[in-house]
């Protein structure tokens, strides 16, 4: 008995010993937790993109003090999961609104989003209305839309006088005093004047898009006072763009320069990077080297396998694409996209420049119909050029040719659409063959052709069947041309003027003649029609009509002044010269035999596969 005591004394006398397992557990616990963290933190399991935010003193910033610690107003979005992952990841000033674009899972209704305004401040600290209520406002967001893999848009408000344009976001019904945020960091609103809003990975370069460095257009400018910079910090508290190289190329909108040699090697790593454009000012004296604001992240990261096998590939997906910028024209894609694929064309891109008339919707339902039609959400006003160089990179892996003309312009083919009936149907696939036939030229690199221009032709009212039927006098003299081009041998600035590039050294363009190719133009509609272009001009270098500048340009409608009211007689204006040539074809070989309808007249589905089986006009 007093052995056992003794014993049980012994071990009541020594606490350490069972302490020693427990630190042992403990320490395995530890590490495992450990692990986990470092697991989710990996490039495997993202929790949140990467975050930049370089000082600089260059750009007008507006500024908000926002908590660091997940207490952002979106944090109340979805699940639980895309709490934690979505948040408002920049902030741009533009005339008319504010654009958000968010990191995290898609916010695909508008309906289920608001914009929340703080009290400007300048220290940071909460302050109250004399009831006691939170100093902000909030505002139904605008419009919501996908951006890229990994951003969505929110547009929302200006924000109301003595608020701040640093605008948070909040969950529809949600209580707005439950959010408000503490831990305060300073949070930038670019200015659209001044900001890198674009960047695209082609082959071993980074091809830049930059608002700011006012360039001088349709010319190729000195690169070698750029830089491109990379953040490849991933983290809340990034301060800074770690690596530079030089530009090798600047034209317009648009800078060039080599990948890091670190990125060259492993590219999957440039995925979610920040790139801004670095500057030396111009003064002599005192030069200063500054950097723009940016709110672009290269989201491609095709590997170097992927991108040599590309390019040795001999045959492309598609002879012919076509590249367009569309703000509001919903209703004209149908007529447009139908049409063409009857003559050839396979693949169509659609840059969506702030649309609000249900085109995502139209896009998909002829998809569904067998057209191969890819929308591209792009927010960026007034940057058609720069649009269609980023859709150049974009078509050239996939398309030997890529059209660049707008949605109310349509090819007409005079003398093989005048072909004896026996024949089949005239005109069936006859533009992918012409331009087919210069694949495999050594000098021709651009097919150019005439355009000539539409006027209201009478009508008060758009055309039921289509502005191919319903237009039919016009003006007698062509004006300017559009292109179709083959992007592999366009100039490595990508520069061009609207609808025609510049191109390799030793590389031409061909004019086609009139009897074997043209435009149909559509150009003055109806006046309902016309007056929705006089919201906004998309090209960057095309002044606005309301503008008092360039006004004997042929960007303008003659005789129209700035103002968008209807002149008088504006129905029977630009009308030279009736031309029904494309009205005949397009009824006597598209419209259906018994009721008469055209192919783009039908909405339901179902009505246009009938008719495309019956060979009136076959889906692609």
């Amino acid at each position: 008995m007093d052995s056992e005591q003794r014993r049980k004394r012994k071990r009541l006398g020594k606490p350490y010993l069972q302490p020693k397992f427990c630190s042992v557990r403990s320490l395995v616990v530890c590490l495992s937790f450990f692990v986990f963290l470092l697991f989710l933190s990996s490039d495997r399991f993202p929790l949140s993109p990467t975050s930049f935010r370089p000082a600089l003193s260059s750009s007008p910033t507006f500024t908000l003090f926002y908590s660091a610690a997940s207490n952002s107003i979106l944090d109340s979005f979805g699940t639980r999961r895309q709490q934690r992952v979505s948040r408002v990841e920049e902030r741009i000033l533009f005339p008319d609104h504010v654009l958000l674009l968010v990191a995290g899972a898609r916010i695909r209704q508008p309906a289920l989003v608001d914009c929340v305004y703080y009290i400007s401040s300048t220290n940071g600290s909460r302050e109250l209305f004399e009831d006691g209520r939170a100093g902000l406002v909030v505002r139904p967001a605008l419009s919501t839309d996908g951006y890229d893999e990994f951003r969505s848009i929110v547009r929302c408000p200006h924000p109301p006088a003595n608020y701040s344009a640093a605008v948070d976001l909040r969950r529809r019904g949600d209580s707005v005093n439950e959010y408000w945020p503490s831990s305060p960091i300073k949070r930038v609103v670019h200015s659209w004047d001044k900001v890198v809003y674009e960047a695209v990975l082609d082959r071993d370069t980074v091809v830049v898009f930059v608002k700011g460095l006012n360039l001088r257009p349709h010319r190729k400018s000195d690169p070698t006072q750029l830089r491109c910079r990379f953040g490849l910090k991933r983290g809340e508290t990034d301060e800074g763009f770690v690596l530079t190289t030089p530009a090798i190329t600047a034209a317009q909108e648009v800078v060039r320069c080599p990948l890091p040699r670190s990125i060259q090697i492993n590219p999957e790593k440039a995925k979610g990077i920040r790139v801004t454009i670095g500057y030396t000012s111009r003064n002599q004296k005192y030069p200063r080297r500054n950097a723009l604001p940016s709110a672009a992240r290269i989201n491609s990261s095709k590997s170097r396998v992927q991108i040599n096998r590309r390019r040795n590939e001999l045959k492309k997906k598609h002879e012919l694409c076509v590249c367009t910028m569309v703000w509001n024209q919903a209703p004209a894609l149908r007529e447009w996209i139908m049409y063409h694929a009857w003559l050839g064309i396979e693949g169509w891109f659609i840059y969506d420049n702030n649309s609000d008339d249900g085109i995502e919707e139209v896009v998909q339902e002829l998809d569904l119909e067998g057209y191969n039609v890819s929308r591209q959400s792009w927010p960026w006003i007034k940057t058609q050029e720069a649009g269609f160089s980023h859709c150049a990179l974009k078509a050239r892996e996939e398309c030997n040719w890529v059209g660049f003309f707008d949605v109310d312009e349509f090819f007409y083919l005079p003398n093989t659409f005048r072909q004896p009936q026996g024949l089949g149907f005239p005109g069936q696939n006859s533009l992918g063959e012409l331009v087919a036939n210069f694949s495999s030229s050594t000098s021709i690199a651009e097919i150019r052709t005439t355009c000539h221009s539409f006027g209201p032709s009478g009508l008060s009212s758009p055309p039921p069947k289509g502005v191919t039927v319903g237009y039919t006098c016009r003006l007698q003299s062509p004006e300017r041309h559009k292109s179709i081009v083959r992007p592999e041998l366009l100039d490595v600035t990508l520069l061009n003027v609207v609808h025609h590039f510049r191109l390799k050294e030793g590389y031409r363009y061909l004019n086609v003649p009139e009897n074997i190719a043209l435009i149909n133009h559509y150009k003055y509609q109806v006046w309902d029609t016309f007056r929705a272009k006089f919201y906004r001009r998309v090209a960057t270098y095309v002044v606005d009509w309301q503008e008092e500048q360039n006004k004997g340009s042929k960007d303008r409608a003659p005789g129209l002044g700035t103002a968008a009211i209807e002149p008088p007689n504006w129905k029977r204006q630009f009308c030279e010269v009736w031309d029904t040539g494309l009205r005949d074809f397009v009824l006597a070989y598209f419209a259906d035999p018994a009721t008469g309808s055209l192919p783009w007249e039908l909405r339901s589905l179902s009505s246009s596969l009938t008719n495309s089986k019956q060979g009136v006009l076959p889906a692609r």
